[in-house]
């Protein structure tokens, strides 16, 4: 949707770790992205035409890099970014350091679902894993899109059903499921979330993801490999076997994709 000479709120953000908007000042939407089709983000495409107009003016299009902490855990939450691409990983946070993985948010959803219930802080760590680019909105529009916008209410309670079944069936499937299997998904979960069979990772970042050592990680990648489902290399882990992949990964790979369509229609590809 193109909207000409749309106010966008490109706000100075000082947080470490925030992305970097495209440019500054107050310009037209298309001058700002360079696109006529943004944004991309299926939650708010999801919005009636009229309601996602309203919502222009508070949206900022932000690059977000491999890594950058966007929102720190047991920080203020002061901003919900809406994925347009790339992939960015919810991390619990323990007193040692160590930081699991708990879910992953591409276009279908957005961060900091304790929003949803007037939030303020953020109990969890949110970090881009594969860069990308996302709309930023302000707590406080979105907090006052809740209020006026019975459409998007409708949508962000719906997304945080999602996320929580997305949630509680991951936290299942690390007990009941072995590494090999829990790898399977998780790759084809990130694949679906950046629509790439191409996907910049490490095996040290899927060791840290999955809770595992490096070296279980590594024997996991090579069986897959193996088999001819994945080409690892230095940088990347390529999927070359979708299908075959997913007669490898654990039900909850399909179960999370059903659930998640339950609540929010057409968010996956048909392939």
């Amino acid at each position: 949707m193109v909207l000409s000479e749309t106010k966008t709120s490109l706000r100075d953000d000082r947080q470490e770790g925030a992305c970097a908007a495209t440019h500054p000042g107050q310009v037209s939407l298309v001058d700002m992205t360079g696109l006529s089709d943004w944004p991309r983000n299926r939650l708010l495409l999801a919005l009636p035409s009229r309601d996602l107009k309203r919502l222009m003016a508070e949206l900022e299009h932000v690059h977000c890099e491999r890594g950058q902490t966007l929102i720190q855990a047991d920080s203020a939450l002061d901003h919900i970014f809406f994925p347009d691409s790339g992939v960015i990983s919810v991390l619990a946070v323990y007193s040692n350091g160590q930081a699991i993985e708990m879910a992953t948010i591409g276009r279908e959803g957005c961060t900091g679902v304790q929003a949803v219930f007037g939030a303020k802080s953020s109990s969890a760590r949110y970090f881009a894993q594969i860069p990308g680019t996302s709309a930023k909105m302000s707590r406080r529009a979105f907090a006052q899109a809740m209020q006026s916008m019975p459409a998007f209410q409708r949508v962000a309670t719906a997304y945080v059903e999602a996320f929580l079944e997305q949630v509680m069936i991951s936290v299942a499937c690390n007990s009941a499921h072995n590494v090999k299997e829990r790898l399977a998904r998780w790759l084809l979960m990130m694949r679906d979330r950046s629509d790439d069979d191409s996907l910049p990772l490490t095996q040290g970042l899927l060791a840290e993801m999955l809770g595992v050592q490096r070296a279980t990680i590594t024997n996991a990648v090579r069986e897959l490999r193996r088999a001819g489902l994945v080409m690892p290399s230095r940088q990347r882990v390529t999927i070359r076997n979708r299908q075959g992949l997913m007669d490898e990964a654990c039900e909850c790979y399909e179960l999370v994709r059903a659930r998640i369509a339950r609540h929010l229609p057409k968010t996956f590809p048909e392939n």
